[in-house]
């Protein structure tokens, strides 16, 4: 049995589970994977409002400016509807409108991320979604055991989302997509996740009855394009930012120095001595490259054929090699231009495509919590200026009712103008 094997067989019974048994699996498997014996999924709403007194002031002025800054970006992403005469007495129309339920999924663990429910909630908040359900893995710091970190509870307050649940992994999707008795099913899930998270998102993708996904948006990768007059630093500084994630994410360093590359694992090392999160970091380290070319144009190339989540350019004139950069899902250019601006507060999305998906697959966006419909309309004139073109169509087809749906119309309009 392959890992992957073994993967999508533990998701798969999971689902299962949940489907058949509702509210108890997700309690069952929150007391067996986070040591929590819960009452309810829900977190009751006096509860939520105890935690989020206790924030502090300097963490609540930094998640309100995220905030700000991530409402003006996918504001200005905001499309209007189109109508077009495309023949006289023919309109069509491309509207816009919000998915109505959906589903945001927050990691939580070792590394709960209130910037992700900012990514999530801010976007489906500017949509109009009717629903918004945030499903996240109960607290289990000592004094707040079952709740919820109060940095997320304040971001989810700000982006007006009320409905939250305390349920992690690959049952949260599953809850989400099916529903229990506590939880209503969504339209669409949304949110990054380890491994578990990513295979159930696509499961419940995939089954007919299940939810809609924004992407498989798995462990983080980063890929650094670096000359030799790049800051080590920097370059190292950015790196460890992706490995402390956890131990599954991807580093990679591409560059045409080798006094860089070995100047950047010096760095490393000195970086590392530092960090809380070092094990974790180290356990990701082991699994990341660095790769020497012989020009930064091959440097380029092996960016594209990767296609990194996050890539970071510090090359001199890091603006000038952009079109060159076929395949990223978020590029960071220059040396003031770290990845952790991205993932905070400079206004981009941080929900990113991985495992090469960003050769085809964009960046969240506010698109992506919209739905958009034609609408068509003729009038007597319009169907009469294009419906022998229809007719000629369908009967190349052999489509003779889509022929007399057309036929009927022109007859009754012949028959009418006789009897005027």
């Amino acid at each position: 049995m392959t890992n992957k094997k073994g993967l999508a067989d533990t998701v798969s019974a999971i689902i299962e589970r949940v489907k058949t048994e509702g509210d108890a699996a997700l309690l069952s498997l929150t007391e067996q994977f986070d040591g929590l014996k819960l009452e309810q999924v829900a977190l009751p709403q006096q509860q939520a409002k105890a935690i989020i007194a206790t924030i502090g002031e300097a963490e609540k002025a930094a998640i309100e400016l995220a905030y700000g800054q991530i409402k003006r970006f996918h504001e200005a992403q905001v499309q209007s509807d189109i109508t077009v005469e495309t023949t006289p007495g023919v309109v069509c129309e491309l509207k816009t409108k919000a998915i109505s339920d959906v589903g945001l999924y927050i990691p939580g663990g070792s590394a709960p991320l209130p910037s992700t429910v900012l990514m999530l909630g801010v976007p489906a908040q500017i949509a109009g979604c009717k629903r918004v359900v945030l499903c996240t893995p109960p607290d289990t710091t000592p004094g707040n055991e079952g709740g919820i970190t109060p940095e997320i509870l304040y971001a989810a307050k700000l982006c007006g989302i009320t409905e939250i649940y305390r349920t992690g992994g690959a049952q949260a999707i599953a809850a989400l997509a099916f529903g229990t008795e506590s939880i209503a099913p969504v339209n669409k899930i949304y949110g990054p996740g380890n491994s578990f998270v990513t295979e159930a998102k696509q499961q419940v993708a995939q089954d007919p009855n299940g939810a809609a996904i924004d992407m498989p948006a798995g462990p983080s990768e980063v890929l650094v394009l670096a000359d030799s007059n790049a800051n080590p630093a920097f370059v190292a500084a950015d790196l460890l930012s992706q490995a402390e994630h956890g131990p599954d994410s991807q580093v990679i360093l591409v560059s045409d120095s080798e006094e860089l590359i070995s100047a950047t694992k010096t760095a490393i090392e000195t970086q590392l001595s530092i960090l809380p999160r070092a094990d974790i970091a180290k356990k990701a380290l082991a699994n990341s490259r660095f790769i020497l070319t012989e020009t930064l144009e091959q440097a380029v190339e092996v960016s594209n054929e990767y296609a990194p989540e996050h890539l970071i350019v510090q090359f001199n004139n890091a603006r000038d090699w952009l079109n060159s950069l076929d395949n990223a899902a978020s590029i960071f250019l220059g040396a003031y231009t770290p990845e952790s601006a991205g993932d905070y507060a400079s206004g981009t999305n941080h929900v990113l495509p991985t495992y090469g998906y960003s050769k085809t697959l964009s960046s969240l966006n506010l698109g992506d919590f919209t739905r958009k419909f034609t609408v068509q309309e003729l009038t007597p004139a319009g169907i009469q200026a294009i419906g022998p073109a229809i007719m000629t169509l369908a009967a190349a087809e052999r489509l003779d009712a889509h022929k007399n749906a057309v036929g009927l119309r022109l007859d009754a309009l012949r028959n009418n103008d006789k009897s005027s």
